[in-house]
């Protein structure tokens, strides 16, 4: 079998093995999220997010919407050194990002079904 052969039929595998893949992942919301940070900043957003007083009274003090801490958990960093990931029964995780410019550092307790917010903070340069 000739080379243009080969090509043809390798050409009609891949191309019908795409349609199938986009047949059945098409309509559905599936991601990779393969790093740590990725997985822990998941794992907080699809959970129930409650603030705690301290932190609520900074974002009202300093004019941040509560709602901006949905984009800092999507792009945020995670910083694993400072967070006590086999605390008992909560883990504790520090998110850094940026809101309105902003340098923030979260304390977030991850429980089994809530995510709190514990403590805001502005991070220095």
């Amino acid at each position: 079998m000739n080379l243009l052969k080969r090509f043809g039929f390798f050409s009609i595998g891949l191309i019908a093995g795409i349609v199938i893949l986009m047949f059945f992942l098409g309509g559905k919301r599936a991601s990779c999220d393969y790093s740590p940070t990725a997985r822990t900043l998941k794992n907080i957003r699809n959970k129930e997010r409650l603030y705690s007083e301290e932190a609520y009274r900074f974002f009202e003090s300093n004019n941040i919407d509560t709602l901006s801490v949905n984009s800092m958990l999507e792009d945020g960093n995670v910083n694993f050194g400072k967070s006590q990931t086999d605390k008992e029964p909560c883990n504790i995780y520090f998110v850094s990002g940026e809101i309105k410019s902003n340098k923030l550092e979260l304390q977030i307790e991850n429980c089994e079904e809530i995510a709190t917010i514990q403590r805001v903070e502005f991070l220095r340069d």
